[in-house]
């Protein structure tokens, strides 16, 4: 059954957590109170998200595969990076099946998603655009051509302008298959007619890098790691670490793993129990022994102080 769904967000977590795309960890930039919104819409194959927020973040995404998705920017603005390559207004990305990547966005992100089961992408290929569509053993940034994209950009936002004041018109089945029609050739368009940017082997021994670096940090949730053991750990010089992390994350290793280890003290936080929990116990757990530092850090970063978010309950 055809459907649509418009939500904002404040909370980062619960954000990432709605995000159709995989299992997707947020880490949000300094700047104040975080607000997001996500449309989705599902027809009845094909399925399309659009996301938008006042704060730049950069996020781990385990995507789950099994879907052919293409990813673009919704509005001009800085351009994104997905595993350091730059995805730029003009391009849309290919996703591949089953992989993992940091997506960053330096300023306020506006951008969107098409998804159809990956059995079917090449089928439609060959239907609409005369050619097989393989689905790329590595995510594939495309420049397809500016009329191309300029039509999947008209009908992503229209669908969009239809579900906010009329949901009821995109769970009517005909007018659902229509535009889902309209989309597919949209998407295939996009993929048919156009050039390829190549990844380059730096990149790719660069993408090796941050893959180990990912699981040293996974593996050590709530301990505070040092760049040194981490180096060792992942067989690198710390030069290169911080070149690979600035190219992937926007920001060096330390900086980012203070940012993690604030978002997870920040969960925290949300997940206690007031009466029986103490900001100071979940600051010292994670590492931020400074208690004063700490609460001017949380709060320029989530626009509210330890105490104000241990407080209020989850909703």
């Amino acid at each position: 059954m055809p459907s649509s769904a418009i939500r904002t967000f404040t909370d980062p977590d619960e954000y990432a957590a709605e995000m159709r795309q995989g299992a997707v960890e947020l880490t949000v930039n300094p700047g104040g109170a975080f607000t997001a919104k996500l449309c989705r819409i599902d027809l009845h194959r094909l399925w399309m998200q659009r996301f938008s927020a006042n704060l730049g973040w950069t996020a781990h995404i385990d995507y789950w595969g099994g879907w052919a998705t293409i990813a673009f920017q919704t509005q001009p603005g800085p351009s994104m990076m997905r595993n350091g390559r730059e995805c730029a207004y003009d391009s849309v990305t290919q996703l591949s099946a089953g992989q993992s990547y940091y997506l960053r966005s330096p300023g306020p992100p506006s951008y969107g998603t098409i998804s159809l089961p990956m059995d079917e992408i090449a089928t439609l290929g060959g239907a609409v655009g005369g050619r097989d569509q393989p689905p790329p053993k590595d995510y594939a940034i495309l420049s397809p051509s500016p009329s191309a994209l300029a039509k999947l950009r008209r009908l992503h936002a229209a669908a969009e302008d239809l579900a906010e004041p009329a949901p009821e018109v995109i769970a009517n089945p005909d007018a659902a298959r229509g535009l889902e029609q309209a989309l597919m050739e949209a998407m295939v368009g996009c993929l048919g007619d156009r050039e390829d940017r190549q990844n380059s082997v730096a990149q790719g021994h660069h993408a090796i890098i941050m893959h180990r670096f990912r699981r040293v940090v996974e593996e050590n949730p709530e301990q505070p790691l040092y760049i040194p053991e981490i180096c060792k750990a992942i067989r690198v010089p710390s030069r290169t670490l911080r070149r690979v992390c600035q190219e992937h994350l926007g920001m060096g290793p330390t900086r980012y793993l203070v940012l993690r280890r604030m978002h997870l003290a920040r969960r925290a936080l949300r997940d206690a129990t007031p009466e029986a929990t103490a900001v100071t116990d979940i600051a010292t757990r994670f590492g931020f022994w400074q208690l004063g530092r700490f609460s001017v850090k949380y709060q320029t970063l989530f626009g509210e102080s330890p105490s104000a978010t241990l407080r209020r309950q989850p909703g």
